[in-house]
């Protein structure tokens, strides 16, 4: 295996060396191809109540996932037993699986003169998530919750304070001249208070802070203190009656609707004709404004690597940044390598690899453009009309475009945020939603590997009271 490894701190086990002998013993069973991954990686992860510790949780994991082919025959088989029998066991056992299996002319490796790896550092991963001692981790969770119960005499319980800290490592090697490996770290705080009104009344939010580096968290003060804010503006929540408004999306929940357009331009979803894109590309489904894009090694402003970003895909693509949607135009499904050789079209390096199975598709860093208003200048002029700023149950038919979910938020009245709304429905169609965006917020933060601003989106149903 002659390929360039991406940046990696040396471990115990030589994962490289490994996985290119996993491939070497399937090729020797009799594989025409063989593909392996190996992950490794601990977290840590604590939650505190009122003070005391709740829960406390440090762990380690490793395993190792391999892919044959037999011509046009796969199977697949994954282990955490990587001794030299746990090894011949799994080799066994996958080719077993592959002989058993019909045969697929889609399925097989990418060509070799397309794998690589994204030159350079990424930034994905900073030791200094594991530089705080035990007894510093459970403070913070503690002086974020703590701060959160200090905000307002009305928060009088909590769900707790956390932090968790993580790192993990992952290597790629195939029969193909690839081998490739990265890791990544990742660190957070949150606090999830509860409040009280004059009546009993309890209502609950949480916020939340998370980054690839411990520099990079927000105090865990700052957290608390908005966790706090978010919780006792939704006291005397109630009921509106049902009606069709503008419907206005915090960040936080605007992200879902930019996630359900990637699961509907997914090259899965698109070949099997279960989206309501299926036959779009090339045409206008959106508002002008919306531009939509995954980014697959996009550095945040702070110099590091996106929480979606790797140096290459589940494949061994190099990762790519591909435009979904442009000013309102459907520009690229996503793909991986056996949904574009169905749909007769190239990977747009979006496979995603777990340890057993095939690839699937995966989004990196995900974002919808910002536009120049902020928060304050949509809410403007609306003189009714609902800022959602939380979502429940999974109400998406990705087929017809249906879109129905439980929200809660605060209502607009003359361009102000007034009382907080809770127990109702939003409904729409996504196609009509796509087309009715009418502002954009400048607002775009990333705290998942999925971002959106604010968003406004006219003549939505609200099913209440």
């Amino acid at each position: 295996m002659t390929d360039a490894v991406a940046h990696l701190a040396p471990t115990a086990l030589d994962l490289e060396s490994l996985a290119a002998d996993v491939v070497a013993r399937a090729m020797k069973a009799g594989a025409s191809d063989a593909e392996v991954v190996v992950r490794e990686g601990d977290e840590f992860s604590v939650t505190v109540r009122m003070g005391n510790v709740e829960t406390l949780k440090e762990s380690g994991s490793r395993g190792l996932g391999l892919r044959v082919f037999l011509g046009k025959r796969t199977g697949s088989a994954s282990t955490s037993d990587l001794t030299a029998d746990g090894i011949r066991q799994l080799v066994e056992g996958a080719m077993a699986l592959g002989r058993l299996t019909e045969e697929d002319p889609f399925v097989g490796l990418p060509e070799a003169t397309e794998f690589g790896i994204v030159p350079g550092n990424l930034h994905l991963y900073f030791d200094d998530v594991y530089s705080l001692s035990g007894p510093e981790r459970i403070e913070w969770a503690r002086r974020a919750e703590s701060a959160a119960l200090a905000s307002d005499s009305r928060i009088t319980n909590s769900n707790g304070g956390s932090f968790d800290a993580a790192t993990g490592r992952k290597v790629l090697a195939n029969s193909r001249r690839f081998v490739g490996g990265y890791r990544t770290s990742y660190a957070g705080v949150s606090a999830a208070p509860l409040a009280v009104d004059a009546n009993g009344h309890m209502q609950r939010d949480s916020w939340w802070s998370g980054a690839r580096r411990i520099g990079d968290l927000e105090s865990p003060e700052s957290v608390g203190k908005e966790a706090a804010r978010r919780t006792v503006r939704r006291l005397g929540a109630k009921r509106v009656p049902t009606q069709q408004v503008p419907i206005v999306f915090a960040p936080e929940v605007a992200r879902s609707l930019i996630g359900s357009v990637f699961e509907a331009a997914s090259g899965d979803a698109i070949w099997r004709h279960a989206s309501f894109l299926a036959g779009k590309l090339g045409e206008t489904i959106a508002a002008s404004t919306l531009t939509i894009i995954d980014d697959n090694a996009m550095l945040l402003p702070t110099g590091v690597g996106g929480f979606g970003s790797s140096p290459f895909d589940g494949e061994g693509l190099p990762s790519l940044r591909t435009v979904v949607l442009e000013k309102g135009v459907l520009k690229n499904y996503l793909l991986n390598t056996y949904t574009a050789r169905k749909l007769g079209m190239k990977s747009t390096h979006n496979a995603s690899r777990g340890l057993a199975g095939a690839p699937g598709i995966g989004a990196g860093n995900l974002y919808l453009e910002p536009g120049t208003l902020s928060p304050e200048e949509i809410l403007a002029p609306i003189s009714a009309g609902l800022y959602v700023t939380s979502l429940m149950g999974f109400g998406v038919n990705m087929v017809t475009g249906d879109y129905s979910r439980g929200a809660t938020g605060l209502w607009i009245e003359n361009g102000q945020l007034t009382h907080a709304v809770e127990e109702v429905t939003i409904a729409g169609n996504l196609a009509e939603m796509l087309r009715n965006v009418t502002a954009i917020g400048s607002d775009l933060v990333f705290r998942g590997s999925v971002a959106s601003p604010t968003l406004r989106i006219d003549r939505m149903t609200i099913a209440g009271a």
